[in-house]
């Protein structure tokens, strides 16, 4: 299990994406710059121990409306080649030294791990806690089987999400402008083989829950 260290970390985590955020299709505050906040997620764990993952919801409030962003991260000790489009920044950890903050969707690590999650073959872990899972965090899959390779070629990004595609069709899809459910509807798409949900909190105090993440195993319309 990952270890989580209290320490600082220069720039902090939040500093690195009031900068990135805006540079993303699926970004939709306003012009004077952002200033996110923590309001939820969970951790997975690198089988290897070498890689921080992360998966960050922020919300801020700079657009015309509140806004909420799913931001995966890969925390590593060194560069990754050929990764610098999905470099976010730099950070000084006060235990681990430098690290290099990655977009996870163009990480093959993350990846592998969502598609473990995915299956139910890795837990979620509590995003503050050592060795806590959590149970806010639930997902489904139908079949099984998946190849982390199908889902590591570039990953592309729309106004509301991001896709790394399979060569098969197959395609699994990360909401990054989050959606709070209503309470009455199904959290999973018509046509949909997986998805991964969890909650967080709004700008207002209140907490919600909505999609992460769906897998599709046919073309969608």
């Amino acid at each position: 299990m990952a270890v989580i260290h209290r320490t600082d970390l220069k720039p902090t985590k939040l500093e690195l994406l009031a900068s990135w955020l805006p540079s993303r299709p699926w970004y939709s505050g306003g012009t004077g710059g952002p200033e996110p906040a923590k309001a939820g997620g969970f951790r997975l764990d690198d089988p290897q121990g070498e890689v921080g993952i992360e998966f960050m919801v922020v919300t801020e409030t700079s657009g015309t409306q509140p806004a909420g962003y799913l931001v995966p991260l890969t925390h590593r000790g060194a560069p990754r080649d050929e990764a610098e489009h999905a470099l976010v920044g730099t950070m000084e950890h006060g235990v681990l030294g430098r690290r290099w903050a990655y977009d996870g969707c163009h990480d093959p690590v993350l990846v592998a791990q969502l598609l473990a999650l995915l299956e139910g073959r890795v837990e979620a872990q509590d995003q503050n806690t050592s060795d806590t899972p959590d149970r806010e965090v639930t997902r489904s899959c139908t079949g099984g089987g998946l190849a982390p390779a199908d889902f590591t070629t570039s990953a592309t990004d729309d106004h509301e999400g991001t896709e790394p595609p399979a060569p098969h069709g197959t395609t699994l899809r990360l909401h990054r402008l989050l959606r709070p459910a209503p309470d009455d509807a199904p959290l999973l798409p018509p046509k949909a083989a997986g998805h991964v949900a969890g909650s967080w909190h709004l700008p207002d105090g209140t907490r919600t829950r909505g999609l992460f993440a769906t897998l599709h195993t046919t073309p969608r319309a």
